[in-house]
């Protein structure tokens, strides 16, 4: 069968084959090379099909056209540096850390800084360190990078699709010329309102989770260690970020008074501004100075005006330096509003005298950030429990959720409320909260007659000892959050029952056991609570005669035991050298 045979709809599909696979030809794909050179019978349909005169056939463009160069420079690209003008722990390529940073890095946080990942081919930075050299150094390589998916761009040909042009905005002097290039201003309404700047539009700008605190000049300093135990000064402070951090200061006492970071003016002095890039300042006030001697006795200011304050001054007692009015403690209190705005800047500092026998000194450094018309909410401890505040307790109402506890932390775990009557049933509802390191035993009396049944008796009495809710869980320390739930300490729930015939099983005694220890240094130990236990004690009744009355003593108690490991004070054992010889070794002496 010749080609003048076939039907006209079958003649058109091959001629468009034959077209796709010419034009095939300008891509790097092997396959369309194969087709041509083992079926060469098609590329004859094409003069007896096609009526229409040949075409100049396009030279096919060589697959290895160099791309635009990439407006990312990866040598340039560091996606770690979060912090402006200072060294981020483990991030290689931030250009503010030197050689000496490079040496106490324990890992490259970024090791690869690539471009667009659809390209075939790309320049990548790789980061490593090389810890075989004294000290430790960084090393940089910048690499072609080779996509393995076939689904990869291998060439760009539009050059403006690689980065985002800045639009022209329109104004008198290129009026004109846009109005002939824009074809008549058919640009959307989207467009147009980017473009226009109105000055009378509201600022929209607020501070946000994270975001640095700005000043007048730059931003809200906040001493913090960072490799080391020694004090860092460029660390700026974070908007909802609370920090309560101790550092070390190293200094030469004989120019104490050179160094600002020493001074109260330092930390009381800077502006904050109400949002970012806003002119509106909020000064920081100062409500608390506290002045600590060399013998640590402490004496509050009345006066807080930082004006009359006398700066810092080095005196001499004898072969003695000493050096006064040096911060050792500063406590910010930033209040902000729900529109992400600071209103209101206190700080509390604790001034001392430092001398050369006390130098290196240790500073504390605090803030937080309380919402305008809102109180903290109070702790129990920070982080371990203060004899004489609530226990913190709730229940978990599903698995997986967090610890539902009730607003008032005076009721989240309590007994009963011993009164002046006795009467279990005229004091239900009155309970009195659990104090931490407080045994406590409270009880009532409770009257029995015939006419009441034993069950709802003992359901009554059961709800009077344990209250209303009473909690699944015990928090192990005074600030637990309530998401953590595998860190809060369930309560174990025992019941002891005593078994008589003809006699009917009433609860009496509810006995709480708390079972507490010291967790962390011998200086500054913290209460922490390691188990509870509820036992609920039922005893055995003869049922009551027609019309005789028994009297039932209900008793609740709570008892706190501590169960801490003794400290041993020492030093560790000195390492044992276990090595074993070879029996001949001293032949032939012995």
């Amino acid at each position: 069968m010749e080609l003048r045979d076939l039907p006209p709809l079958l003649l058109l599909l091959v001629d468009c084959w034959a077209s796709m696979s010419a034009q095939a030809g300008d891509t790097p794909v092997v396959t369309t090379e194969a087709l041509s050179s083992t079926k060469p019978a098609p590329t004859t349909f094409r003069p007896a099909v096609s009526p229409r005169p040949h075409e100049t056939p396009r030279a096919p463009r060589p697959s290895s056209d160099p791309r635009p160069t990439p407006v990312t420079d990866v040598a340039a690209l560091c996606v770690c540096d979060l912090s402006p003008a200072l060294c981020d722990v483990n991030c290689c390529c931030d250009p503010d850390c030197s050689s000496v940073d490079f040496s106490v890095f324990s890992a490259c946080s970024i090791p690869v800084v690539m471009g667009d990942s659809q390209f075939c081919s790309q320049k990548a930075a790789i980061y490593s360190l090389n810890f075989t050299a004294d000290p430790p150094q960084r090393v940089f390589k910048l690499v072609n990078q080779i996509n393995p998916s076939i689904f990869c761009i291998h060439i760009t040909n539009y050059k403006p699709a690689l980065s985002f042009i800045n639009p022209e905005v329109p104004d008198e002097s290129n009026f004109d010329k846009l109005m002939k290039t824009s074809d008549g201003f058919s640009t959307n309404a989207e467009s147009d309102v980017s473009l226009t700047t109105k000055p009378d539009a509201p600022n929209t700008a607020k501070y946000e989770y994270g975001v640095h605190l700005q000043t007048s000049h730059s931003f809200l300093r906040f001493p913090s260690p960072l490799t080391s135990s020694l004090c860092t000064d460029n660390n700026p402070a974070a908007f909802l970020v609370n920090q309560a951090v101790k550092c070390t200061r190293r200094i030469n006492l004989e120019q104490c008074t050179e160094i600002e970071t020493l001074s109260l003016a330092y930390y009381s002095s800077p502006k904050i501004l109400r949002v970012p890039g806003s002119g509106t300042k909020v000064p920081i006030t100062v409500q608390s100075i506290i002045i600590q001697s060399l013998n640590k006795t402490l004496t509050r200011l009345e006066d807080t005006d930082t004006d009359v304050l006398r700066p810092l001054v080095l005196v001499e007692a004898g072969h003695d330096k000493i050096c006064t009015n040096i911060i050792l403690e500063v406590k910010y209190s930033l209040t902000y509003t729900n529109a992400g705005e600071i209103i209101k800047a206190d700080v509390f500092v604790l001034l001392g005298a430092v001398s050369s026998a006390m130098v290196p000194f240790q500073q504390k450094f605090e803030i937080y950030f309380i919402q305008q018309n809102t109180k903290p909410v109070p702790l129990s401890g920070n982080p371990g429990y203060v004899v004489g505040l609530p226990l913190a307790a709730g229940f978990q109402p599903q698995k997986g959720s967090g610890i539902m506890q009730t607003t008032n932390r005076y009721g989240q775990l309590t007994l009963l409320r011993s009164t002046a009557e006795q009467d279990c049933l005229a004091i239900a509802g009155i309970r009195t909260p659990v104090l931490f390191g407080y045994n406590m035993q409270s009880g009532c009396k409770l009257r029995l007659t015939k006419a009441i049944a034993c069950r709802l008796v003992a359901q009554k009495v059961e709800s009077l000892l344990k209250g209303q809710g009473f909690p699944d869980y015990v928090a192990p320390f005074g600030n637990s959050q309530a998401q953590d739930v595998l860190d809060w300490v369930p309560v174990h729930f025992i019941t002891q029952t005593s078994h008589m015939k003809d006699s009917c099983q009433l609860p009496v005694a509810l006995a709480i056991e708390v079972k507490w220890t010291k967790y962390g240094s011998l200086l500054n130990p913290q209460a922490k609570i390691v188990n509870v236990t509820a036992n609920l004690i039922s005893s055995s009744f003869p049922e009551t005669n027609s019309g005789n009355k028994r009297t039932i003593l209900i008793s609740t108690a709570v008892t706190f035991v501590d169960v801490s490991a003794p400290a041993e004070a020492g030093f560790r054992a000195r390492p044992t050298i276990n090595a074993r010889l070879p029996f001949n070794f001293f032949f032939p002496f012995v």
